[in-house]
């Protein structure tokens, strides 16, 4: 099988999307990322198709024009990408091929996409918090955590919505420039309240629950 038959086998146009930063909804749509989209406007599933510009076409298609690459090119990456196994049909030995660079736009989509993940996640967590730490008594010292939650859930709420899901490329832009950085701290400060909480939880798993061997 060639590498040609071998990728339309074994991807789908969403799953290369997905795997190269574009954020897709569960109606299979997305920000075409091959014209001036602001609402999403590209069906992707097998095949890929543009309402807006009209772009179309299947994983192949879709890779080449990404990267700004030929037919053969685009099939070798996503066959390698992909870890897809193919029969090469010539006796030239093997050469290197150059990683094409990620166009600019493709890095903002994907940057701009991991930016709306990690405040997701935050925004889940400060819910928590406003109900795990809310105070029981009126004269009960308040939590830190449920200071925090007070403090930043609304503006955590208005990025999401007004700044991500329907703000201008130049807002986004402009916030990524300013709290880049600071979204990349935020998530390893998730990840590890995470990893803390659920080193906690296990522990009173097995309090509650001890072994035999234990008793």
């Amino acid at each position: 099988m060639n590498v040609f038959e071998a990728v339309k086998q074994s991807v789908t146009t969403r799953q290369a999307a997905e795997a190269y930063g574009l954020r897709v909804n569960r109606n299979g749509m997305c920000v075409c990322p091959f014209h001036n989209d602001r609402t999403p406007s590209m069906k992707v599933d097998r095949r890929f198709h543009c309402f807006g510009c009209q772009a179309d076409g299947d994983v192949i298609d879709f890779t080449a024009k990404l990267f700004d690459m030929n037919s053969k090119g685009a099939a070798v990456k996503l066959a390698a990408d992909f870890g897809i196994p193919y029969e090469e049909r010539t006796h030239n030995p093997p050469q290197s091929t150059p990683k094409p660079k990620i166009s600019a736009e493709l890095q903002f989509r994907k940057t701009e996409s991991y930016c709306y993940r990690v405040l997701c996640g935050y925004l889940r967590l400060l819910e928590k918090w406003q109900t795990d730490f809310a105070p029981k008594t009126a004269d009960e010292e308040w939590h830190p955590l449920f200071v925090e939650a007070l403090q930043r859930k609304n503006y955590v709420e208005y990025l999401l919505d007004d700044v991500f899901l329907t703000g201008s490329v130049e807002d986004k832009a402009e916030f990524i420039r300013l709290h880049g950085k600071d979204v990349t701290r935020l998530e390893k400060r998730i990840r590890e309240f995470t990893a803390s909480q659920a080193e906690t939880d296990c522990s009173a798993i097995h309090v509650a629950n001890p072994s035999r061997q234990d008793r």
